[in-house]
């Protein structure tokens, strides 16, 4: 333990971390209550590695409630440190020192690198490395993509091309996912939102497989042990992962791709008291974390064990250099925060109104440029979505788009809920001055049943997960469209994706900011599993030979992209207007200028009129407006009345969900010669477009008179041709939508 290769002086309190000086390298970390600090290096020397333990004198190596101490004379390569604290018997409760424990540094930047599920020694050894930041990023920057062309894409940056399946040569890593920037851009996605990538232990999962035996490993990384350390064992080469991390960045930036990272600032790996010590708990539990006053227990609002103390300002600092440090050295463009709705409790776990937290993310400076996005809720029922933060900065996962849509596909929901999501969701948005791009729409995300499952599966099946399927959410919006499963009879199949393109097509018309989790596009199943945190194997992972089987679907997807892309009235950056000479939404039941907003109503027709720089597949300078459809019945078909179309235009027939390909999205739609009904099968949707097309002023070769684009797929519905409740005058009619003229 012997200094002598070196020498020490006071050293500096800021900034928090090492920073190399002239002199030396400056090591600085906070700790209120600790009474004794020892920074401990190991330094290689050969083929040994020598370990040094300097105790810090608080006289001398103290600032306030931060201790520091500059070591001149090593060198960074090959050297390695952590902290090791104690209370020197001065216990008070909520303190947790243990002085044989080795702490990393919250401040670092760079982990000892290890390949994914190698056996991890934080708390045992030195494992904090001085990060080298020596990228050429070739004069990159983060995009930061205006809203209204935003499509976010969630993916898991090791299951998303672990499979063999997915054909690229370093499967599983960030290289991996270079690898399929070109089927990215090619969809049409132009942000990807990574699952965690800083530092966790994959191997800190305690349940094993129920008939295999074999441990399970912590496959999603939703438990950090650092906030600033990469994820070294998502890197094809370890040694490098902070230049491989980078050159993923830049590839996807020169494909015009953003980058945004979900970060957990809610709780750390190190769980309940029987966890494993790594670094806050160490350093400083009664600050770093939410305990309860009289007895020194978690406070868990984020059903991890632990809750850390989001409101203290030792807290707010850490997340703002955090974020700071991945916009300025990273070059992410966002962020996704997971349940976020704790950054709103105080050191009591009450909730308090404009939370510090909130506040400074949204307008620090550096952060200023970066999307920020927001879990409105977390796992203590607190559940904000619409009023998170009036800030017009924060968006919000839209849990209520997701509930809404996916209940009105099940044949259970409301036409009036459906058009309130349809429009923006202005009931949520509008009162504090924000817009439909606060509003993050999504139907999947990582937690939950995939989009292909959700129209599988009545019921969750985790069995696989080791506990007994007590875990995972039982209240899943799904239905499985009549069997349970797979395999299923073709009809079944048939149902399941005509559910699917419905539900996507009305995602990617809709008003605010769609996002699609990764392989919904061709059907990607967990098998029922619908909290797959622990599935590191082909349940976890893309299987990319359902591309094969599934490429219509996929194909799907790609053009109401590429629709929503091309024409400006589906991403609006503000609410339909209530009044107005020329009504830009205008709503109806089955006939024009008749609504049914009762809660039992199944049926929704609604017409956007606007017009875009360039036109749907033609290139022209067009006048256009759409039709959709929509019948929520489960059993009946529903004909609409078609409403007039534009002047000097003509209704053409572009998406018919229910039809088979290339029918379903038509790349050349044709004309309805003079359409005064379409029919709409159960559970789908019928999109219409009508403007100058391609040049054609009498269009010849549609579709007849009276036609309907379903005739010839009756696969058992009965028809529903009006009644009072959809063709008659509106009755009842007791809630309306918000946004737009209903």
């Amino acid at each position: 333990m012997s200094t002598a290769h070196f020498s020490l002086l006071a050293g500096t309190p800021l900034p928090l971390g090492t920073y190399i000086r002239p002199q030396g390298i400056n090591f600085s970390v906070f700790s209120r209550h600790a009474k004794a600090v020892w920074l401990v290096l190991d330094i290689a020397d050969g083929q040994a590695v020598k370990r040094y333990e300097i105790p810090l004198d608080p006289s001398a190596n103290r600032s306030g409630d931060i201790w520091h101490i500059l070591v001149v004379g090593v060198e960074t390569e090959g050297m390695s440190y952590g902290y090791r604290m104690d209370s020197n018997s001065d216990w008070t409760r909520g303190a947790a020192y243990n002085p044989e424990t080795i702490l990393l540094d919250p401040y670092c930047q760079k982990l000892l690198p290890r390949r994914w599920g190698e056996k991890a020694a934080y708390g045992a050894t030195c494992c904090c490395r001085i990060a080298k930041h020596n990228f050429d990023w070739q004069g990159d920057r983060p995009l930061r993509l205006a809203g209204e062309k935003r499509v976010i894409y969630e993916l898991h940056p090791r299951g998303f091309t672990a499979s063999a399946t997915s054909g690229v040569s370093a499967p599983g890593t960030y290289r991996g996912i270079i690898e399929k920037i070109p089927y990215l851009k090619d969809l049409g996605i132009t942000t990807v939102e990574l699952m965690p990538v800083t530092e966790f232990d994959e191997n800190d999962c305690p349940f094993r497989h129920p008939e295999t035996g074999a441990a399970l490993k912590n496959f999603w990384g939703y438990n950090p042990l650092s906030f600033f350390a990469l994820k070294s064992g998502y890197a094809a080469d370890p040694d490098n992962h902070l230049n491989e991390f980078k050159e993923m960045v830049r590839q996807l930036h020169l494909a015009g791709i953003e980058v945004f990272l979900d970060m957990v600032f809610n709780h750390s790996g190190e769980g309940g008291y029987d966890g494993t010590t790594s670094s806050f708990r160490g350093l400083d539990n009664q600050v770093y974390y939410l305990l309860n006053q009289e007895t020194g227990d978690y406070l868990n609002y984020s059903g991890c064990g632990n809750t850390l103390n989001c409101n203290h300002v030792v807290m707010r600092d850490l997340v703002r250099e955090a974020l700071r440090y991945w916009v300025v050295m990273m070059h992410v463009d966002g962020f996704r925060f997971d349940l976020a709705s704790i950054f709103g409790r105080d050191a009591q776990g009450r909730v308090v109104p404009n939370p510090p937290l909130v506040e400074r993310i949204a307008e620090d400076p550096v952060i200023r440029g970066s999307t920020l996005i927001a879990e409105a809720w977390d796992a203590s029922g607190l559940y904000q979505v619409g009023n998170f933060s009036s800030n017009r900065r924060w968006a919000e996962w839209n849990g209520h788009y997701r509930d809404d849509v996916r209940r009105f596909f099940m044949g259970e929901g409301s036409a009036a809920s459906l058009a309130t999501r349809l429009a923006g969701s202005s009931d949520l948005y509008q009162s504090s001055q924000r817009g439909p791009l606060n509003s993050i729409n999504f139907l999947t995300s990582h937690d939950g049943f995939t989009l292909y499952d959700l129209v599988s599966y009545n019921q969750k099946d985790n069995s696989e997960n080791g506990e007994d399927n007590r875990d995972g959410d039982n209240n899943n919006l799904s239905w499985n469209s009549g069997l349970e499963g797979d395999p299923c009879p073709a009809a079944v199949l048939v149902l399941r994706l005509r559910r699917m393109k419905s539900m996507i097509c009305l995602l990617l018309l809709s008003q605010g900011v769609p996002m699609l989790t990764a392989g919904d596009e061709f059907a990607r199943s967990q098998r029922g599993n619908n909290n797959a945190w622990c599935q590191d194997n082909f349940t976890g992972w893309v299987d990319w030979s359902l591309l094969a089987r599934h490429g219509d679907l996929r194909r799907f997807f790609k053009l109401c992209l590429a629709l929503r892309r091309k024409w400006a009235i589906f991403s609006r950056s503000d609410f339909f207007p209530a009044e107005g000479k020329t009504a830009e939404i205008e709503w109806q039941s089955l006939r024009p200028g008749e609504t049914n907003w009762i809660e039992d109503c199944h049926v929704l027709g609604l017409t956007l009129r606007g017009e875009t720089a360039s036109g749907l597949l033609t290139g022209q300078a067009n006048e256009g407006s759409f039709f959709l459809a929509i019948n929520g019945d489960r059993e009946n078909y529903s004909v609409f009345a078609v409403p007039e179309p534009p002047k000097q235009g003509v209704w053409h027939l572009l998406i018919d969900a229910a039809a088979t390909a290339p029918n379903d999205f038509r790349e050349t739609p044709p004309p309805l010669i003079s359409p005064e009904t379409i029919s709409v099968a159960p559970l789908s949707v019928v999109v219409l477009y009508a403007g100058i097309y391609a040049g054609t002023a009498t269009p010849t070769g549609g579709i007849g008179k009276k036609e309907t684009s379903m005739a010839a797929q009756d696969n058992g519905g009965k028809e529903k041709n009006g009644g009072s409740k959809q063709y008659g005058q509106p009755v009842g009619a007791t809630t309306e939508p918000q946004g737009g003229n209903p």
